[in-house]
């Protein structure tokens, strides 16, 4: 299936193209030392609607459709993969909120969180509980005219700087099959009782915010419920092909970025009287990454269009297939990107190092690799 971009999307890419390199490659490497967050950086992007570009435009949001957000991300973590994931994690729950939110939820932060002002954080893993979403602990008990949560989530993007969570929380334990009876809860981050830790020893993406978030007894009024209760699971599923093409793109960026340094090294290093690239070996190495990154691209593309599309199967299938086949190859990419490097890449002095760290978070969150041969399968068989 051939993608052509229309003549807005080819723009929007040129757009973020410009971005990253103008705003976010130069401060990469001092961001991914430092570990601190990019805030001048979101600000920035959040002037040119990069920031959760889905919002619909009646939230002051760009309103993207779903290949134009991923050629987004596909540019922000090409520049750089921990600022690229600092800036498109700002939104991360707002499509729920979009979806399945009161009018006066989406009111009062679609328009802060797509402006910039504000950041939102979706609170579904556990230290015991990643994949299984169905297998949560975070009770919510009613309580009079509120809810009271007590709980812990772990590796909660945006958790030290969001200014509201949309938290997953067990309403009901009695009721079969296990992941019935869990609701979505809007909590504003200044609530008493919500305490987020960074998590700072991180491997890769290190410019990009996570956490770990103990709710000690959090009190939230009965009207913060998003959606239904008892339905957040059913409504979760809505969007796990979106955020599993999501991190497709994002895989998708970080392998360009390693190809493109690879490239350039092979044309500027010499060795043996001759520039690396003549060698046959390099040769044949740069055109298998070459290759796995045009067929990443092409299958990230389509998944989007299914996702769009709205036919749900579809979408399901092809976002696994997406997000197994780019992650994979972007960690393989980013691993001959090093070696055509050769010691150069072992250091610092080069970004292949870094996207080598970088392109490894893809094969595991939004759902491991393992899981999404799951998914295929049970779609194939």
């Amino acid at each position: 299936m051939s993608f052509q971009l229309t003549d807005e999307q080819r723009a929007i890419r040129t757009a973020v193209r410009e971005f990253g390199e103008a705003e976010i490659e130069p401060v990469a490497r001092e961001h991914d030392e430092s570990r601190e967050y990019p805030a001048d950086v979101v600000e920035r992007a959040a002037d040119l609607d990069l920031v959760a570009p889905t919002i619909p435009r009646e939230y002051d949001g760009a309103g993207m459709d779903t290949l134009s957000s991923v050629l987004v991300t596909e540019e922000l973590w090409r520049a750089d993969p921990g600022i690229g994931s600092a800036i498109s994690a700002r939104g991360f729950g707002t499509s729920m909120l979009a979806t399945y939110g009161d009018e006066w939820m989406k009111e009062e932060w679609l328009p802060r969180i797509a402006n910039g002002d504000s950041a939102c954080c979706s609170c579904i893993s556990e230290p015991a509980h990643g994949s299984n979403v169905a297998g949560i602990e975070t009770r919510a008990e009613k309580a009079g005219d509120e809810y009271v949560i007590d709980g812990d989530k772990m590796w909660i993007t945006n958790g030290t700087v969001a200014d509201v969570a949309v938290v997953m929380a067990k309403t009901d334990t009695e009721v079969e099959p296990a992941h019935r009876g869990i609701t979505a809860f809007l909590v504003p981050t200044d609530t008493e009782g919500f305490r987020p830790t960074k998590i700072d020893n991180k491997l890769g993406i290190r410019a990009s915010d996570l956490a770990e978030i103990k709710l000690d007894g959090v009190r939230v009024p009965a009207d913060h419920v998003v959606g239904e209760v008892d339905e957040g699971f059913y409504q979760l599923m809505d969007f796990f092909a979106s955020g599993r093409v999501n991190v497709a793109a994002q895989a998708l960026g970080t392998a360009q970025a390693a190809l493109d340094a690879a490239v350039e090294y092979a044309n500027e290093r010499e060795q043996g009287g001759q520039l690396i690239k003549e060698y046959q070996s390099i040769e044949h190495m740069v055109a298998e990454m070459a290759t796995a990154v045009e067929a990443a691209r092409s299958l990230t593309y389509r998944a989007a269009s299914y996702v769009e599309s709205g036919d749900d199967d579809l979408a399901a299938k092809f976002a696994s297939m997406a997000k197994l086949f780019a992650s994979e190859h972007a960690v393989d990419v980013a691993d001959d990107a090093l070696q055509v490097h050769g010691g150069a890449g072992f250091v610092t002095d080069h970004p292949a190092e870094r996207y080598y760290r970088d392109a490894r978070i893809t094969k595991i969150y939004e759902g491991t690799s393992e899981i999404q041969k799951n998914i295929i399968a049970d779609r194939v068989l």
